[in-house]
C-alpha cells in the first residue's frame, strides 16, 4: 500500500523535471484505416510513438490493427500527469463521435478538452 502511495506521487516529481527539462506532453490520435478502428494516446513525441505502435515487438492492442496513421496531435503542456489524465478521460468516454470531432480540425475542444491545442502534422 505504501508504495502503491508513493508510485502516484513519482509523476508529480517528475512533472517538475519535464517542466524544468522543457518537455511537452500531446495527445495523439491514430487511425487504422484497414480496420476503421481510432487509438487514443499520450507522449512526449508522438511521431516516435506511431513509428514504435506501426513497429515494435510487443504485442499489444494497436499490434492487431496496424498499420496506423497520425489522424490528430494535440499539446497538453508540460504535465505528464495532465496528458494521462486527458487521455483516460477520453477512452472514459468510450465515444466514437467524440474522437471523431477531436480529429475534425474546425473543432475547438471545450470543457474538460479545453487545455487541449491542435499541433499541426503531415501526413504519408
Amino acid at each position: 500500500m505504501v508504495r502503491a502511495q508513493e508510485e502516484e506521487h513519482k509523476p508529480c516529481r517528475n512533472a517538475r523535471l519535464f517542466a524544468f527539462l522543457g518537455m511537452t506532453f500531446y495527445i495523439y490520435i491514430l487511425y487504422s484505416e484497414k480496420f476503421n478502428k481510432y487509438y487514443v494516446g499520450h507522449s512526449d513525441d508522438p511521431w516516435r510513438r506511431i513509428n514504435e505502435h506501426n513497429h515494435g515487438k510487443f504485442h499489444k492492442f494497436t499490434s492487431d490493427y496496424r498499420p496506423w496513421e497520425i489522424a490528430a496531435v494535440f499539446r497538453v503542456g508540460d504535465d505528464r500527469g495532465t496528458a494521462l489524465k486527458t487521455e483516460k478521460w477520453i477512452k472514459k468516454q468510450k465515444s466514437r463521435k467524440l474522437i471523431e470531432k477531436l480529429i475534425d480540425p474546425d473543432f475547438v475542444p471545450g470543457k474538460s478538452l479545453a487545455q487541449l491545442v491542435r499541433v499541426p502534422h503531415m501526413r504519408d
